[in-house]
């Protein structure tokens, strides 16, 4: 679109007036097409975010968006000072949280802000934070293409990173005066009512990317009111101001690095995921070094961004001193001294003149004293204990396991590493226009651009190993896929409207017409021509690949190439052929634009669906929502005391303190590994052992049923969480295999049947099951069966009491707010069994959990060995309690079938081996039971662990018989699986028997039926 404007920017003193007057109508157009452009993606981020509020109305959504609600009351109705000196003990319980020294609070002082100061009365609090999300995901889309522009400025993509890379090696630099000076011979791009194009084209189509994309609404749909949906923004701003502090031409331009510090400290208010920010502004500095860029400028900005920033970042309660104290974020304070380092280097080198050899010298002698001097003092630092370990989250990203060692960062599904079809899901066709935008900048490089090749890459790396930072890739794919669009949509307008006779590449230009030099007043460096050139040629010019004369020495054949190619895309062919390869490309523009367009919008409502609120359909076809999560928070907020204690997974506990406003036991916050690992042994413990621990702890139990990611499917995680505290839940099991299902159709194993959870959860729902009446009552069951409530009968008072009581709680000085809470005295002997859990990086423990990590990774890493295991060691566990437990005249083993029908066979002696008496009266009986029912699973499914396991316990069910005569081994041969006839066989179990039709197992390898 460049070639067409030359009478609009000044340059072309030569044109006619109607030439004059054609460019300033072409600019007044392209200015309006940009313009309204960019409001249409502006309010098409925010519309595709409100379907959710559209459909629902403004709710909630998830679970820890209803904390940072419940938070953002609390500070809008008792100010900022008690909010930050605010102990919370209606959560953690009987612990408690200080949640003013463990929250990030900048989107609560964001959204009080907002409620105070714009909105007003005109919304409520809860509408506020059900807008915000859909607000600050379109301001995200602005300024991604504000970045976007910023780096498709011609002064900021003058050269090629291999050219920088040839310059760096042969000790040439060029500066931004003489780099900024390139873009003015009209080569890189044109100027347009003082913007700048392809840039407001680049700019204009990253916004829009970044408005629909996937991996941006995932965390930005109106309800969705967690702390990414504002760190974007904040994250997005940080880059922005980080690049701006780098542009080319501007003396001045490193004041945006102290304003990009100040953006640093709103994006550490904000969310966690600040580490990631500093490491890669971090990164892209060493990186500027690497490739011979490091300057005054460079310097000053990165300088004031660190200082200005970790100066602001450690007001923060929640982060204190951990910018230099923990081990992930000390690399960027590194770079930071190493720069000072270099500067001071830099200074001697040009106060004393020294040749590059001496100033390499130089260097090396200042960087080892300051190497030994960093050296000395971590040892002194080490041993005090001062450096923090790596975080579980952070460990994930670099560890060979796709596991972290830590079973309850590993229970989250999001901590899981990403596939190449999530990839698509999020980003769609930005899988392709991504890596073109990559390449684009790897050819239009410059200091501001190469942050979007190490973002890029680092992005990728990051997601690629847990999938919740896909999230991360959202902004840079749509700045890469805005440069690609942006760059070949000007290209193509460039030629259709300007002819391109005269026209440079899309490479070079972005556009169609050869541009004259632009006046002095479109220089951002305000020099002359002549001075620039002088320059140029004296600083050896490297960056752009052609430009200097060594530069252009080492491409001379590349050179000769273009310059051919330049030449024959002017002839009256090329010119043809250009316009033609311009049409085709805007309508594939069109087409794959509208399919991006409506890809994203399905899958945005799918995105905007609460978890809370459930759609569904009843199997006449009426559609219905299904809000049993709320309905069942809202009858305990009104059907019981005011000081009830809700027993619940750690999931919930956001949601039900915040909706029910009862205390809960644990919460997503998560911050103590032994106390989750305490509720994790009361629901997964059998149920007498489990309700000795709970009737002092809670007065409800709140289950969620109905399939899918209930309770029970948790539960597995619960054990290995519970496991990894109490080392005799599951003995020498550190995944807690013995607890689980046995096979696809949900048999559970006998420790899973016995405990608290799976007996609540199926009680009189499934056969046999029902919770003790003595202890627990069913007081609530949702409409459709999604949440039961249950009330702890015999409730001990005294725990209670005591709990609640003041003097009971331990202040870390008298008379302070933060006093946190202790464990009943009745609790000791339980607690006194735990082990506290010690992360693999914390070098400040000083005991050792090496063994416990070597078999939790073993039996990662061989899952069914473990199983096995697990199991038959849970079988001899069970023996020896029936041998001590058996009545005399063997009990349990009285009845016909004794262990066959599974629920008592490990308490009462079934693992024996049966009699011959016994095994008679079960072969012998052919009848369709239950029992048959789960043979003929497991062997047509072939679980050999299953059967395996089953036998262990109860023998008599490999005898098993169908009406027809038919059991197990007819089975096996029916599916050919000799593993299961080997066992069977092992057992005892003939198969030369005949079945009703006279046929042998044998017979039914002949196709028999």
């Amino acid at each position: 679109m460049a070639s067409c404007s030359s009478s609009s920017s000044g340059g072309g003193s030569s044109s006619s007036p109607s030439s004059s007057a054609s460019g300033y109508l072409f600019g007044l157009v392209w200015l309006g097409a940009a313009a309204y452009a960019s409001y249409f993606f502006l309010e098409q981020a925010y519309r595709i975010r409100l379907q959710a509020i559209d459909e629902f109305g403004p709710v909630i959504h998830e679970f820890d968006p209803y904390f940072n609600y419940r938070a953002t009351e609390y500070l809008y109705e008792h100010g900022a000072k008690k909010f930050l000196t605010w102990f919370d003990y209606k959560v953690w319980y009987p612990l408690g949280r200080p949640v003013g020294s463990t929250i990030y609070p900048g989107m609560q002082f964001t959204a009080v802000f907002l409620k105070n100061h714009i909105v007003g009365d005109r919304m409520s609090l809860n509408d506020v934070c059900c807008y915000m999300p859909a607000w600050f995901g379109a301001l995200a889309s602005l300024l991604i293409g504000l970045l976007a522009y910023e780096c498709s400025l011609p002064q900021n993509s003058n050269m090629t990173l291999f050219g920088v890379l040839v310059d760096a090696m042969k000790g040439r630099y060029t500066d931004d005066k003489t780099a900024a000076s390139r873009s003015s011979g009209g080569s890189a791009g044109r100027r347009i009512f003082g913007l700048s194009s392809p840039a407001v084209e680049c700019g204009v189509f990253a916004c829009g990317i970044m408005a629909v994309v996937p991996a941006h609404i995932m965390r930005s749909v109106g309800g969705g009111y967690d702390n990414e949906s504002v760190a974007v923004s904040a994250m997005s701003l940080t880059y922005l101001l980080w690049i701006r502090s780098l542009r080319s031409g501007d003396d001045k331009s490193w004041i945006y690095g102290l304003l990009g510090g100040v953006a640093y400290f709103y994006m550490v208010a904000a969310w966690g995921g600040y580490v990631f920010v500093l490491n890669l502004v971090g990164v892209h500095a060493l990186a500027l070094v690497l490739v011979g860029r490091f300057g005054r400028k460079v310097y000053l900005s990165y300088s004031l961004f660190y200082a200005v920033g970790t100066a602001l970042a450690v007001q923060v309660p929640v982060v204190g001193w951990a910018p230099l104290k923990s081990i992930e974020q000390l690399g960027p304070c590194v770079v930071f001294l190493g720069y000072q380092v270099l500067y001071l280097c830099e200074v001697i080198r040009k106060k004393r003149r020294l040749s590059r050899a001496d100033a390499w010298k130089l260097r090396i002698r200042v960087g080892l004293i300051a190497a030994i001097a960093g050296i000395v003092l971590v040892m002194l630092f080490v041993p005090s204990g001062y450096f923090g370990p790596i975080s579980s989250r952070v460990r994930g990203l670099f560890v060979k396991h796709t596991k972290t060692g830590n079973p309850l960062v590993d229970s989250v599904a999001e901590h899981q590493p990403a596939s190449s079809q999530a990839y698509f899901q999020y980003l769609h066709h930005l899988c392709t226009l991504a890596p073109i935008g990559f390449l684009i900048v790897v050819f239009q490089f410059g200091d501001g651009p190469s942050f979007l090749l190490v973002y890029g890459v680092t992005a990728y790396f990051f997601s690629h190993k847990m999938v919740r930072l896909i999230l991360l890739t959202g902004p840079i794919a749509s700045a890469l896929g805005g440069i690609a669009v942006g760059r070949i949509f000007a290209w193509a307008i460039g030629q259709l409207w300007g002819g391109g006779d005269e026209g440079e590449t899309a490479g070079e230009g972005g556009g169609g017409k050869k541009v004259p030099k632009a006046t002095p007043a479109d220089e951002k460096g305000g020099k002359a021509d002549g001075k620039k050139s002088k320059k140029s040629k004296k600083g050896g010019g490297g960056g752009g690949g052609g430009s200097s004369s060594s530069s252009g020495d080492t491409f001379a054949g590349l050179t000769a190439v273009k310059d051919g190619f330049v030449k024959a895309s002017n002839s009256q062919e090329g010119i043809i052929t250009k316009r033609t390869l311009a049409l085709i490309s805007l309508g594939f523009m069109y087409v794959f634009g509208l399919r991006f367009k409506d890809y994203c919008w399905r899958l945005s409502k799918g995105l905007s669906n609460p978890t809370i609120i459930l759609k569904g359909q009843l199997r006449n076809g009426e559609t219905v929502y299904v809000d049993d999560y709320r309905e069942a928070y809202w009858w305990i907020r009104d059907h019981t005391p005011e000081d009830s204690r809700i027993m619940a997974w750690w999931d919930y506990g956001y949601q039900i303190t915040a909706i029910s406003n009862r205390t809960t036991i644990a919460d997503g916050n998560t911050w103590n590994h032994e106390h989750i690992g305490l509720l994790g042994k009361i629901l997964t413990g059998p149920v007498d052992e489990s309700y000795e621990i709970a009737r002092h702890m809670a007065d409800y139990i709140l289950v969620w049923g109905g399939g899918g990611g209930d309770d029970l499917a948790k539960s597995p995680h619960l054990a290995r969480i519970a496991n990894s505290v109490y080392r005799d839940h599951c003995p020498e099991d550190p995944t807690c295999r013995a607890f689980g299902m046995m096979d696809r159709y949900g048999t559970p194993s006998p420790m899973m049947k016995e405990s608290l959870l799976y007996n609540l959860h199926g009680h009189q729902i499934k056969s046999g099951v029902e919770a003790d009446p003595t202890k627990f009552v069913e007081v609530y069951r949702s409409k459709y069966g999604k949440v039961r409530v249950y009330k702890i009968l015999g409730v001990s008072m005294e725990s209670k009491n005591w709990v609640a009581d003041p003097v009971n709680r331990l202040c870390d000085v008298p008379g302070s707010w933060y006093c946190p809470g202790q464990y009943p005295p009745a609790l000791q002997a339980v607690l006194n069994t735990r082990t506290d859990f010690a992360q693999l990086e914390d070098f400040n423990k000083k005991g050792s959990d090496e063994e416990y990590q070597k078999q939790y990774f073993e039996n990662l890493n061989d899952p069914e060995k473990a199983k096995r295991k697990a199991m038959k060691e849970h079988v001899k566990t069970q023996r020896k309690a029936s041998e001590v437990q058996a009545p005399p005249e063997g009990g349990a083993q009285g009845g016909e079938m004794a262990g066959v029908a599974g629920s008592d066979a490990p308490e009462g002696g079934a693992v024996n081996k049966p009699s011959q008496e016994e095994v008679d009266k079960v072969y012998n009986r052919w009848e369709d039971t239950e029992e048959t029912t789960t043979m003929w699973k497991i062997v047509s499914a072939g679980s050999i662990d299953s059967l395996e396991y089953l036998l262990e316990q109860n023998p008599l069910m490999a005898y098993v018989r169908s009406k027809d005569g038919r059991g197990p081994m007819w089975w096996a041969f029916e599916h050919r699986n000799q593993d299961i006839v080997k066992i069977l066989m092992k057992h005892g179990v003939s198969h030369k028997d005949k079945d009703k039709f006279g046929k042998t197992p044998v017979d039914l390898l002949d196709g028999g039926n």
